[in-house]
């Protein structure tokens, strides 16, 4: 899901202190870890200074999307953690593929922000623990795109003809129906199939109407650059944008977004679930959630860190995407439908081709 360019630097400079080995002095020394995350989405220092705290070696592997790592993990490759995404978790836990998190061995719960605490997917955070947080919305130049469009229009500003060949999708089948749903009124978990349908019309309305860029992570360095009027963005991809042009914002449509999270879980075959245990006490408490919120930009479940950096004199003040918005009866977080699934990769294919077409 949702990651920095910004952050292929430190991604290299981790995976070589990883390659080098834990150190070999600490209470786990000799022994390894196994991480699966998303690629670009670690602190610059979070694994060499998890490695030199418990003597511990990190082998992180990547992944590009939830249904990836969830193929790997469904035919019993092994790891100690995974970073899933909300409806993936809700999916593995439905499955028996997670185990319980043994809460004695956590002192980070605690330290959690209460908007990320208690979600739908795992009400009593029994399997996960939020490491990052946010909402979806829209970038726009201000310069180009009035608030008042916006306010009026929520996300069918995609559809307003004076941006025609302004704008970018973004390339997630889930996000994009999220969008035209939210747009037409209806829950972004809807299972009607007349709904569905409404919502893929509308898609394909936009696509061959609006000349729009279907695009995944370059949207964070074109926007920085202020190269179209607006797009669909990831909130902590908007942050990273807001903080290289300040004439770029971040809107929210009172209709309703997503709110998304992803967790650390601990697999059923997971063959070090101690030090895993570990790991998310490390990756939560202030050090660990204030190196990956820095680097990364997505907000940090720590409600320490989140105040901090989103306050006068933080990196993230006065950047509304950095602190995702809570409260709104609108918002939802994603939950798992297989049907329903399998039909908006259907739909949306059919959106893409209608793209290609136009």
């Amino acid at each position: 899901m949702r990651k920095l360019l910004l952050s292929a630097i430190a991604a290299v400079s981790a995976a070589a202190l990883t390659a080098c080995g834990g150190g070999n002095e600490g209470p786990y020394a000799g022994q390894t870890l196994h991480v699966y995350n998303w690629g670009e989405y670690t602190g610059e220092n979070l694994i060499a200074n998890f490695e030199e705290q418990t003597g511990a070696t990190v082998v992180m592997d990547n992944f590009e999307s939830n249904e990836q790592m969830y193929i790997k993990v469904a035919n019993g490759e092994s790891f100690d953690i995974l970073v899933p995404s909300d409806y993936m978790i809700e999916r593995l836990i439905r499955e028996d593929l997670l185990q319980k998190l043994d809460k004695s061995k956590l002192d980070c719960l605690d330290l959690l922000a209460d908007g990320v605490k208690g979600l739908p997917y795992d009400p009593n955070n029994d399997y996960s623990v939020p490491y990052f947080w946010g909402t979806v919305g829209i970038v726009y130049d201000k310069n180009v795109v009035s608030e008042e469009d916006l306010e009026a229009e929520g996300f069918n500003i995609f559809k307003d003809t004076k941006y025609k060949g302004d704008i970018y999708l973004y390339d997630s089948e889930r996000d994009s129906f999220m969008m035209a749903l939210k747009a037409l009124g209806y829950s972004m978990n809807t299972t009607n199939e007349d709904e569905l349908n409404e919502a893929y019309e509308w898609l394909v309305e936009c696509v061959e109407t609006m000349e729009p860029e279907i695009v995944t992570d370059e949207i964070i360095d074109n926007m920085a650059q202020g190269r179209k009027a607006l797009g669909l963005i990831y909130s902590g991809d908007a942050a990273y944008v807001m903080t290289e042009n300040e004439d770029m914002g971040f809107f929210m449509p009172e209709t309703g977004t997503n709110l998304w999270s992803d967790a650390m879980v601990i697999p059923k075959n997971a063959e070090n679930p101690d030090l895993a245990h570990e790991f998310i006490n490390y990756v939560t408490s202030y050090e660990g959630a204030a190196d990956n919120t820095e680097t990364v930009g997505y907000t940090s479940p720590n409600a320490e860190v989140m105040e901090e950096y989103s306050s006068e004199g933080g990196y993230y003040y006065g950047i509304n995407a950095y602190i995702p918005r809570t409260g709104n009866p609108n918002d939802e977080v994603f939950v798992y439908d297989e049907t329903t699934r399998a039909i908006i990769a259907d739909l949306w294919s059919r959106v893409k081709v209608a793209a290609s077409n136009a």
